[in-house]
């Protein structure tokens, strides 16, 4: 008999342990020590930047894991120090470096680090990263102290940046949201910014070494590479305590409910059709079918495709990479031709240059590709009664960066991951927080146009910015995975959710989320990688709840929701249908913690997904059907679990 999940394997889909980070304090200073590197510096408790760290990348731009050995650490009332070795290392080269961090209760932080490569060694980047937080700083003022002296004011972007906002810097100085005057001083090599907000990341990226310098590059053994950071920190005032009890309050009705879909890899489409009962109950509006010839696609390939969206009584989408650049006329040309054959209409037609899959940094010259506007018209010959997108199948960075003809287009796309930068869980869920920003900029690309995302995931999907995203047969939570464990556990449930609520509340006018089976999949079926107790169960993930309830809710009119800590917890509002009082809302909580929740006038009935009721809810695609009473006016919400309450919580 198969052994019930752990509580790991409920929350996260993996039984890899994470070490708890270790506070550090120095009177009202405090950082969190988290595999060698500090985040969330706050003083006086509020935050006043999200991190900085010492970070070594491949060639690929994936993120070592450092060995860390000698650590020590020593705290007092007013100073913390710590210092370590550390070695970032593969089978093919290692780079050594020894850390060491002072913090002083006067407001001072130090970060410096000396290190050199063992044998040539090939990275992208190796050196200093500082990130700023986004809320409550987008669109504030920053003095900028550029590498030879000279001083500027400028601003943090609001809309996001596609390039460098601040380039050739040696310091930065803000003043928080709780009028606290943060300077960061970077010594040891030139910096520059990114708008990490692209990426989905929560921040503003200071990093080491500009991007117009050639990468590649290789670290001899005999360069001895020494950086420093100086923090100082003035100011009295703190934040203010949080209630611990959340609370709600709808406003006003925002719209319908977009559409809800998935995209399908070729690969998958046999898996998806062996579990027909749960996929056809998911009730999505479209299947986004992907065609990559490079990859040997035909059109049996699109007959399978069109055999699982016609099982799941889905609209099908056509997602096309274009892989000639001089002849791309006729390649489409022949590909509407073969798919006018088949007897099937693509309501949606979807369309990328091969070229466009990888990423272009700035200041690199782009490859050749198609004209955007010629690829539009010669889909539109080829497809004559389809909406034809244009945008990016990769994310929105290259989208920012690239911009589609709009005169020429019906539809903009875009896709995002959440692992791109960082794989731990708490840089994961704060992804979301970027996504308000990346709808508004989003819609300011494509207007007069509507605009689309996904399909979407934690996991990767592709890696612009390498040959490969990361496999996974440890079943770990790591920077660019494809298959993540997370895909498969609360965690996942509670990014879904708020994923699908950010782009709602942006105005998307379709979202695509995930796959019907395999790495990016809602339910369970035979892959080439780990997927525990599932393998031995089956069944459905837990995110298969909430996309079946924002599908099952499409067109409804949405209404903001007010939380009282949005950071802690996400929520999504819907009215009842016309003529009802009935309302809905969905709300997950986004940490590892406990959360006490006052429920909203008017609740008449309320469903729990959360570790408690994880088997009940993999066997039981209709778990959140099953309405019961609220307990009281509060209720307390599991780790990572989702809520779904009804009742008539008046009009907007």
């Amino acid at each position: 008999m198969t052994q019930d999940p752990t509580p790991a394997l409920r929350l996260f889909g993996t039984e890899e342990s994470v070490p708890p980070p270790r506070l550090l304090r120095a009177g009202p200073l405090s950082a969190e020590l988290e595999a060698g590197n500090l985040r969330y510096i706050r003083y006086r408790g509020a935050e006043v930047l999200r991190a900085v760290s010492y970070i070594v990348r491949d060639k690929d731009w994936g993120t070592y894991n450092p060995e860390i050995t000698a650590l020590d650490i020593t705290e007092g009332p007013d100073s913390f120090t710590v210092s370590y070795a550390a070695r970032a290392a593969d089978d093919a080269q290692a780079f050594s470096y020894r850390a060491r961090i002072t913090g002083n209760a006067d407001g001072t932080l130090v970060f410096e680090a000396t290190g050199a490569a063992e044998s040539p060694f090939l990275t992208n980047r190796t050196g200093f990263v500082i990130l700023h937080p986004i809320a409550g700083i987008s669109g504030s003022p920053v003095t900028i102290t550029h590498a030879d002296g000279q001083v500027e004011e400028g601003r943090f972007p609001r809309i996001i940046d596609p390039v460098q906002p601040m380039m050739n810097l040696r310091a930065l100085a803000h003043v928080s949201p709780q009028k606290h005057r943060v300077t960061c001083l970077m010594e040891g090599d030139t910096y520059e910014m990114e708008d990490q907000r692209n990426w989905t990341d929560a921040s503003y990226k200071t990093y080491v070494r500009p991007l117009a310098l050639p990468w590649p590059y290789t670290l001899a053994p005999a360069e001895e590479i020494a950086q420093r950071i100086i923090v100082t920190i003035e100011g009295a005032d703190g934040g203010a305590a949080a209630d611990p009890v959340l609370r709600l309050s709808l406003g006003a009705q925002q719209g319908p409910l977009p559409a809800l879909g998935m995209g399908l890899d070729p690969d998958d489409a046999a898996a998806a059709l062996g579990v027909p009962a749960p996929l056809k109950a998911l009730g999505l509006s479209h299947l986004i079918c992907h065609h990559d010839p490079r990859r040997g696609h035909d059109m049996e390939s699109l007959r399978r495709q069109l055999r699982v969206a016609a099982m799941m009584g889905a609209d099908p989408w056509l997602e096309v990479v274009v892989v000639n650049v001089d002849g791309f006329w006729d390649e489409i040309a022949e590909l509407g031709r073969s798919i006018a054959a088949l007897g099937v209409r693509f309501p949606t037609v979807l369309l990328s240059p091969a070229p466009d899959l990888k990423c272009t940094l700035p200041g690199s010259v782009w490859p050749p590709a198609p004209d955007a506007a010629a690829l539009a018209e010669a889909a539109r010959t080829a497809f004559p009664n389809s909406r034809i997108g244009g945008g990016m199948f990769s994310y929105f960075t290259e989208l920012n960066r690239k911009r589609p003809p709009i005169d020429s287009l019906d539809l903009v796309g875009f896709t995002t991951s959440a692992m791109v930068h960082a794989g731990d869980d708490r840089s994961v869920i704060e992804t979301l927080q970027a996504l308000p920003a990346i709808a508004r900029s989003a819609a300011a690309i494509a207007t007069p146009l509507p605009f689309s995302v996904g399909p979407s995931a934690i996991g990767m999907r592709a890696n612009p910015y390498g040959a490969a995203p990361k496999d996974n047969p440890g079943n770990i939570r790591q920077a660019m995975n494809f298959n993540d464990p997370r895909q498969r556990g609360l965690l996942g449930a509670a990014w879904t959710l708020g994923y699908f609520a950010e782009f709602a509340l942006g105005g998307a006018t379709a979202i695509a989320l995930g796959a019907p089976v395999g790495a990016f999949g809602a339910v369970h079926a035979p892959a080439p990688f780990p997927q525990p107790w599932y393998d031995d169960e089956g069944g459905v993930f837990p995110l298969y709840h909430p996309l079946r309830a924002m599908a099952r809710l499409r067109g409804r009119a949405l209404r903001r929701v007010e939380i009282s800590d949005p950071v802690r917890a996400v929520a999504l509002a819907v009215d009842g249908p016309v003529g009802t009082r009935e309302g809905e809302i969905w709300l997950a909580n986004l940490t590892g913690a406990p959360l006490a929740l006052r429920l909203p006038a008017g609740t008449t009935g309320m469903a729990k997904l959360d570790a408690g009721s994880f088997l009940r809810a993999a066997r039981d695609p209709g778990h959140m059907d099953k309405l019961s009473p609220p307990p009281g006016p509060e209720v307390e919400i599991g780790p990572y679990a989702l809520l779904r309450i009804c009742g008539d919580f008046g009009t907007a």
